[in-house]
């Protein structure tokens, strides 16, 4: 029998690198903290059929030019897609046997503390994400998708949730007033990464989905994140599609008749699992297929 290897890729995951731009030591800093790995496809069934390493550029080789660009790389490292976009385009344009390159950053925020040049704090409301796709083909650019993880919002009212199908295991009792909590994963896919203010786009983005969170009564999680997919392409035009993963983070009424009090939507227990997770897509239109931005396993 004769076996055929699908798609493979190899790097480096997690380089962690942290870029403070100075002019000196008593200039005003700027920082940036990223998580980045890196991702190759090309030539090399080589070094999984019969072990032959030869085109294999090395892993520590990945790492390394990691932390060389953020350096190298100048001001695009002010921007996690910018900096993912430059490390994609050297390892495609400078490795002759790479086909495919995929940049996964993980942006961790920092805030100035008040005025001082030097002193930030961590900001933990969420993590920012990019995926930068390039390949080989010199008409394709490569593809960009932004986005966050872990952003928990919640309302303490205007959501509801009844008139859902039941069968004999439905114990869920419809609702017209509840709590409603979600940590947000959204990935958003530019149609261009050509003059993007990349950390404006991103603040629009993050602005959009916090106010339709905000703003829109909510009849399901379902019809939630259709509003704030919707906001969010409307915020931002040269967005083509966002993905948004939500966990429903059930907060439920506690019963506290046994002491004898009430509790009106006042009291509730925190449950972080099980979850009911909702997830969708909203397009700018129905031609849309940004699905290669997303899977490095399809074809360029």
């Amino acid at each position: 029998m004769s076996y055929v290897l699908g798609h493979n890729q190899y790097g480096k995951a997690e380089v962690h690198v942290v870029r403070v731009f100075r002019e000196s030591r008593e200039s005003r800093h700027d920082i940036v903290d990223y998580n980045v790995s890196v991702a190759l496809s090309g030539d090399f069934a080589d070094a999984h059929i019969t072990g032959d390493q030869a085109n294999v550029l090395t892993t520590d080789a990945c790492k390394n030019t990691v932390n060389a660009f953020a350096k190298e790389a100048g001001d695009a490292v002010r921007a996690p897609e910018s900096f993912a976009v430059a490390l994609a385009d050297h390892f495609v344009d400078d490795v002759p046997q790479v086909a495919s390159a995929t940049i996964t950053v993980e942006t961790f925020p920092w805030q100035r503390i008040g005025d001082q040049p030097h002193a930030f704090r961590r900001v933990d409301d969420y993590v920012r994400t990019v995926t930068v796709r390039r390949g080989n083909d010199g008409d394709r650019p490569a593809s960009v998708v932004s986005g966050l993880t872990g952003y928990v919002v919640l309302k303490t009212t205007d959501s509801e949730f009844h008139g859902f199908y039941q069968d004999r295991y439905t114990t869920l009792q419809p609702t017209n007033d509840r709590v409603m909590a979600t940590a947000v994963t959204a990935r958003w896919a530019h149609e261009s990464n050509e003059n993007a203010d990349w950390n404006g786009a991103f603040d629009t983005v993050v602005d959009a989905l916090t106010t339709a969170f905000a703003d829109s009564y909510s009849y399901a999680l379902q019809q939630t994140i259709w509003e704030m997919g919707q906001k969010a392409l409307d915020a931002a035009p040269g967005v083509a599609e966002i993905r948004l993963s939500c966990p429903n983070k059930h907060h439920f009424v506690i019963d506290l008749s046994p002491f004898d009090l009430s509790n009106d939507n006042e009291v509730f227990h925190a449950d972080d699992r099980p979850y009911g997770l909702i997830e969708a897509t909203v397009k700018r239109s129905a031609d849309v297929d940004m699905s290669a931005a997303y899977d490095p396993g399809q074809a360029w």
